[in-house]
């Protein structure tokens, strides 16, 4: 064996799947080693609806087995990360008598299932229960209230649940592969555990995640999570009303998108129109493409997507109203002036995560946004492993382990 208590995690999109292998420290269980990272085309899955399942568990398998080999080990369970449109957040309450005269760890876990059992969700599984607040007797809003005095506690918790169909479709194409589930988590939570500071969370900010055919967003305040939804628009439909609006292929409209993409060129007073030749970008096509019409159709959808955002914003009283901005998730931000519409529409201002440093030993680093929720899925499932134990990061921990090696045989020949 290679290594010792290897783990994978896995991000299941509508669009991709990514796998990400990861191992503790031997000296320092708390500490992290990312090994290897491996990213799978996925075309058996659309909007979280499994069309074919035994493409998907190809896929699966595909994206093990290559991670796999990169890592020396073979992997017998994995923790999971689901986007899906049909993941649903209910705020819920949960209230229990203190047997002892201190609140202890399993009163947590009573009154999390209290608030858990209240919830009527017909045909939906419970993915996670995250609570908002505590209420120990007459004190509101305490965070971590064990080891309090107290005679009664009630919670504020946020319930997050997901089609039973869908779900129980992926853990049996994941368990046919041959894998174990330790645990599943909703990219609502992942996507902002490994983006955000404390710092964000305690002053009030919004981390938006826009997928392929879907956006999250998610909203913390005081150092908890206040509020998260799932917006049904995402990145791929901006391709499709491309495609349509152009009259041409879906894969010609995503490298448009990809390579011409601006935004709100109409209000630029610099801007002068110009002609985008097909026949550069696709053999198969030809014709001109006015520069000004693509981005009005882009522009369109993104409006909208923004109006949804700020419509979720507004129904919890916090439209222009955090001041640690929006957070946004995923390359698509990237596509010039979209940052100004976010700041003119929602009202905040606006920035994209980036990563700090770059993978030494990937074709991609893995520390870029399109890995945000697999690698907060990580930093979660060695949290809730170790007791809340703080943890650090290790990217390049292999590559260099063998340069030392290779330095080491240099010196001794």
């Amino acid at each position: 064996m290679w290594y010792d208590n290897l783990i994978a995690t896995i991000d299941i999109w509508s669009s991709k799947i990514r796998t990400l292998i990861w191992k503790f420290d031997d000296e320092n269980e708390s500490n992290l080693h990312i090994l290897w990272v491996w990213v799978v085309e996925s075309t058996s899955i659309r909007k979280w609806n499994i069309l074919d399942m035994e493409e998907f568990k190809n896929e699966l398998d595909k994206s093990l087995e290559e991670a796999e080999k990169m890592a020396g080990e073979q992997i017998s369970g994995v923790y999971i990360c689901l986007n899906s449109s049909s993941i649903e957040v209910i705020q819920s309450k949960g209230i229990v008598a203190i047997s002892s005269e201190e609140v202890r760890e399993d009163d947590i876990d009573r009154v999390l299932d209290m608030a858990k059992n209240g919830v009527d969700l017909p045909n939906k599984e419970i993915l996670k229960v995250i609570p908002d607040s505590f209420i120990v007797d007459l004190e509101h809003g305490i965070k971590s209230p064990v080891w309090m005095a107290a005679r009664k506690m009630e919670v504020i918790a946020n319930v997050f649940s997901m089609n039973t169909n869908i779900l129980n479709n992926i853990k049996k194409a994941i368990a046919d592969v041959g894998i174990e589930v330790y645990d599943i988590y909703p990219g609502l939570i992942a996507s902002p555990e490994s983006v955000l500071t404390k710092r964000q969370k305690e002053l009030g900010v919004v981390c938006i995640d826009i997928g392929s055919s879907t956006t999250g967003i998610t909203v913390y305040e005081e150092g908890s999570l206040k509020y998260a939804s799932v917006v049904p628009i995402g990145w791929d439909s901006i391709t499709s009303d491309i495609a349509l609006g152009l009259r041409t292929s879906i894969d010609v409209a995503e490298q448009l998108k990809i390579i011409h993409g601006e935004l709100s060129l109409e209000t630029k007073e610099w801007f002068k129109d110009r002609d985008i030749d097909l026949s550069k970008i696709s053999q198969t096509e030809d014709g001109l493409v006015s520069k000004l019409y693509l981005s009005q159709i882009i522009t369109a959808r993104v409006e909208e997507l923004l109006s949804f955002i700020n419509k979720e914003l507004k129904f919890i009283g916090r439209d222009g109203m955090l001041p640690e901005w929006a957070v946004y998730v995923w390359w698509v931000v990237k596509t010039k002036w979209f940052l100004d519409i976010s700041k003119q529409t929602l009202r905040l201002p606006s920035i994209a995560w980036t990563p700090l440093e770059k993978d030494l030993f990937s074709d991609m680093p893995v520390n870029d946004s399109i890995f945000a929720s697999v690698i907060g899925t990580m930093i979660l499932a060695n949290r809730y492993r170790w007791e809340n134990k703080s943890i650090s990061i290790s990217i390049g921990w292999f590559v260099s382990s063998i340069l030392n090696f290779v330095k080491n045989l240099a010196i001794k020949k």
